[in-house]
Protein backbone atom coordinates (compact mmCIF):
# COMPACT_ATOMS: atom_id res chain seq x y z
CA UNK A 1 0.00 0.00 0.00
CA UNK A 2 1.32 3.52 -0.72
CA UNK A 3 1.18 5.88 2.31
CA UNK A 4 -2.01 7.05 3.98
CA UNK A 5 -2.61 9.55 1.17
CA UNK A 6 -0.96 11.46 -1.63
CA UNK A 7 -1.81 14.75 -3.30
CA UNK A 8 -2.36 14.79 -7.04
CA UNK A 9 -2.13 17.57 -9.59
CA UNK A 10 -5.43 19.00 -10.78
CA UNK A 11 -5.99 22.18 -12.79
CA UNK A 12 -7.11 25.02 -10.47
CA UNK A 13 -8.14 22.58 -7.74
CA UNK A 14 -6.42 20.17 -5.36
CA UNK A 15 -6.87 16.42 -5.40
CA UNK A 16 -5.72 13.52 -3.29
CA UNK A 17 -5.85 9.76 -3.22
CA UNK A 18 -6.34 8.14 0.17
CA UNK A 19 -5.65 4.50 1.02
CA UNK A 20 -6.55 2.06 3.75
CA UNK A 21 -6.51 -1.62 4.59
CA UNK A 22 -10.16 -1.24 5.70
CA UNK A 23 -12.94 1.06 4.55
CA UNK A 24 -12.86 2.77 7.97
CA UNK A 25 -9.12 3.41 7.69
CA UNK A 26 -9.68 4.86 4.21
CA UNK A 27 -12.20 7.38 5.57
CA UNK A 28 -9.88 8.34 8.45
CA UNK A 29 -6.95 8.85 6.08
CA UNK A 30 -9.09 10.93 3.70
CA UNK A 31 -10.08 13.18 6.61
CA UNK A 32 -6.41 13.59 7.55
CA UNK A 33 -5.59 14.49 3.93
CA UNK A 34 -8.35 17.12 3.92
CA UNK A 35 -7.04 18.84 7.05
CA UNK A 36 -3.37 18.53 6.05
CA UNK A 37 -4.27 20.39 2.84
CA UNK A 38 -5.85 23.09 4.99
CA UNK A 39 -3.23 23.50 7.76
CA UNK A 40 -0.21 21.67 9.18
CA UNK A 41 -1.98 18.95 11.16
CA UNK A 42 0.85 18.64 13.71
CA UNK A 43 -0.08 22.13 15.00
CA UNK A 44 -3.61 20.96 15.96
CA UNK A 45 -4.23 19.93 19.56
CA UNK A 46 -7.02 17.50 20.42
CA UNK A 47 -8.92 19.71 22.87
CA UNK A 48 -12.47 19.61 21.49
CA UNK A 49 -14.54 16.57 20.57
CA UNK A 50 -17.59 16.25 18.32
CA UNK A 51 -19.77 13.39 17.11
CA UNK A 52 -20.38 13.29 13.37
CA UNK A 53 -22.97 11.15 11.58
CA UNK A 54 -23.56 11.13 7.83
CA UNK A 55 -25.60 8.96 5.47
CA UNK A 56 -25.49 8.56 1.70
CA UNK A 57 -26.70 6.28 -1.07
CA UNK A 58 -23.28 4.85 -2.01
CA UNK A 59 -19.72 4.69 -0.63
CA UNK A 60 -18.40 7.47 -2.91
CA UNK A 61 -21.28 9.74 -1.91
CA UNK A 62 -20.58 8.86 1.73
CA UNK A 63 -16.99 10.06 1.26
CA UNK A 64 -18.22 13.44 -0.01
CA UNK A 65 -20.78 13.70 2.82
CA UNK A 66 -18.12 12.83 5.44
CA UNK A 67 -15.51 15.27 4.21
CA UNK A 68 -18.12 17.98 3.56
CA UNK A 69 -19.39 17.67 7.14
CA UNK A 70 -15.84 18.03 8.48
CA UNK A 71 -15.25 21.05 6.26
CA UNK A 72 -18.56 22.49 7.50
CA UNK A 73 -17.28 22.26 11.10
CA UNK A 74 -14.24 24.27 10.06
CA UNK A 75 -16.28 26.82 8.09
CA UNK A 76 -18.89 27.40 10.82
CA UNK A 77 -16.89 26.90 14.03
CA UNK A 78 -13.28 27.33 12.94
CA UNK A 79 -12.74 23.75 14.13
CA UNK A 80 -9.49 22.19 12.90
CA UNK A 81 -9.47 18.42 13.24
CA UNK A 82 -6.76 15.79 13.56
CA UNK A 83 -8.27 12.89 15.51
CA UNK A 84 -10.80 10.70 13.72
CA UNK A 85 -12.35 7.55 15.19
CA UNK A 86 -15.00 5.72 13.16
CA UNK A 87 -17.48 4.27 15.67
CA UNK A 88 -19.82 2.63 13.18
CA UNK A 89 -19.92 2.21 9.43
CA UNK A 90 -22.65 0.17 7.78
CA UNK A 91 -25.40 0.56 5.19
CA UNK A 92 -23.70 3.71 3.87
CA UNK A 93 -24.00 5.40 7.27
CA UNK A 94 -20.92 6.57 9.14
CA UNK A 95 -20.72 7.65 12.78
CA UNK A 96 -17.47 9.01 14.15
CA UNK A 97 -15.87 10.91 16.98
CA UNK A 98 -13.61 13.72 15.78
CA UNK A 99 -11.14 15.73 17.83
CA UNK A 100 -9.29 18.99 17.32
CA UNK A 101 -9.36 22.62 18.37
CA UNK A 102 -10.72 25.99 17.36
CA UNK A 103 -8.37 27.74 14.96
CA UNK A 104 -5.85 30.06 16.60
CA UNK A 105 -4.36 32.43 13.98
CA UNK A 106 -1.24 32.78 16.15
CA UNK A 107 -0.53 29.04 15.79
CA UNK A 108 -2.39 27.91 12.69
CA UNK A 109 -1.53 29.16 9.22
CA UNK A 110 -4.07 28.25 6.54
CA UNK A 111 -2.17 26.71 3.62
CA UNK A 112 -5.09 26.32 1.21
CA UNK A 113 -8.58 27.78 1.22
CA UNK A 114 -11.01 24.94 0.48
CA UNK A 115 -14.48 25.85 -0.77
CA UNK A 116 -15.98 22.40 -1.20
CA UNK A 117 -15.51 18.67 -1.65
CA UNK A 118 -16.58 17.77 -5.20
CA UNK A 119 -17.88 14.73 -7.06
CA UNK A 120 -15.48 15.40 -9.94
CA UNK A 121 -13.38 12.28 -10.69
CA UNK A 122 -14.53 10.84 -7.35
CA UNK A 123 -14.23 7.15 -6.57
CA UNK A 124 -14.09 4.75 -3.65
CA UNK A 125 -13.00 1.23 -4.52
CA UNK A 126 -11.41 -1.90 -3.13
CA UNK A 127 -8.90 -4.13 -4.86
CA UNK A 128 -6.14 -6.50 -3.79
CA UNK A 129 -6.96 -5.95 -0.12
CA UNK A 130 -6.55 -2.16 -0.35
CA UNK A 131 -9.25 0.49 -0.23
CA UNK A 132 -8.61 3.58 -2.35
CA UNK A 133 -10.44 6.84 -2.91
CA UNK A 134 -9.81 9.86 -5.09
CA UNK A 135 -11.20 13.23 -4.05
CA UNK A 136 -10.99 16.63 -5.75
CA UNK A 137 -11.31 19.74 -3.58
CA UNK A 138 -12.65 23.00 -4.98
CA UNK A 139 -10.30 25.82 -3.97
Amino acid sequence: MPGKYEYIEHTADLGFRAYGTTCQELFVNAAEALFEALVSVETIREKVQRTVAVTAAAPDELMVSWLSELLYLFDTEGLLLRGFEIKSMKNNRLEATVRGEIMDPARHEIKTGIKAVTYHQLYVRQGNGIWESQVILDL
